[in-house]
């Protein structure tokens, strides 16, 4: 694999720091971005033990103006991007009928809108260099649904219109635009569901397990290769079965 550039959303836990760690252990160039310095700086300390460098920038995804100046501050030092992992998400459920406009605009705009703005940073470069790669960590409830989070299933569905368009955009000049759509991982996101919602969770999961992080950054490692070069506008659902 050749060694590159990877900026990666949402590297300070979970997914986000899954990606990280493997595409550095791929032997990539990592910048790793979120809103805690203090977090990604130790993940950065272990990505740096892989033998390559590893940069933190502070980032906000709901801010344009923060994503602007990120990806500037990143670029400027780094070079350019020529991996993205869009990851950062955030939730804030509740059901439609009582969903504040408040709760559905930070999702939104933090998960769909923020990943494009993240998006439009790169590709200028990537287009130059005839060359790139964009995955867009989507989710499981993007492709059923799921009752509660109308703004957070509306975002993630988003995202793999958006996939999808980009990456009829982007083919001609060689950028490859996909998803990865997880199922139920554990990460903090889901540490806080109750013990009989997992139980229920493991019931229509066909492996009977949770998924790991490093399940879905295996994914990520493989879409962001050179061997994944003639696949682009795909969803890769790593789910244990859960959705076929």
């Amino acid at each position: 694999m050749s060694t590159r550039t990877a900026f990666i959303t949402g590297a300070s836990r979970g997914i986000g720091q899954a990606c990280a760690l493997t595409l550095a252990r791929a032997g990539h160039r990592v910048i790793l971005a979120a809103r805690n310095a203090g977090k990604l700086e130790e993940v950065a300390a272990r990505a740096r033990e892989a033998g390559v460098d590893a940069y933190v920038v502070e980032i906000d995804m709901s801010s344009p103006d923060s994503v602007q100046a990120a990806f500037h501050k990143a670029q400027k030092e780094f070079g350019a991007v020529e991996i993205l992992v869009n990851n950062a998400a955030i939730t804030r459920d509740g059901l439609a009928v009582r969903m504040k406009k408040d709760d559905w605009d930070a999702v939104i705009n933090t998960n769909l809108y923020g990943s494009f703005q993240a998006i439009q940073q790169v590709l200028p470069n990537m287009m130059r260099a005839r060359w790139g790669r964009i995955v867009n960590i989507a989710s499981v409830v993007g492709l059923t649904g799921n009752p509660g989070q109308a703004n957070y299933v509306a975002a993630k569905a988003g995202l793999i219109g958006l996939t999808k368009s980009l990456a009829q955009e982007m083919a001609p000049r060689n950028i490859t635009v996909n998803a990865v759509a997880p199922g139920f991982i554990e990460t903090d996101m889901t540490a806080v569901l109750p013990q009989e919602l997992k139980d229920k969770l493991l019931q229509i999961i066909p492996l009977k397990r949770l998924g790991s992080p490093a399940d879905i950054a295996a994914a990520v490692k493989f879409l962001s290769s050179d061997e994944a070069g003639y696949i682009t506008g795909q969803t890769l659902s790593v789910n244990g079965g859960m959705y076929m």
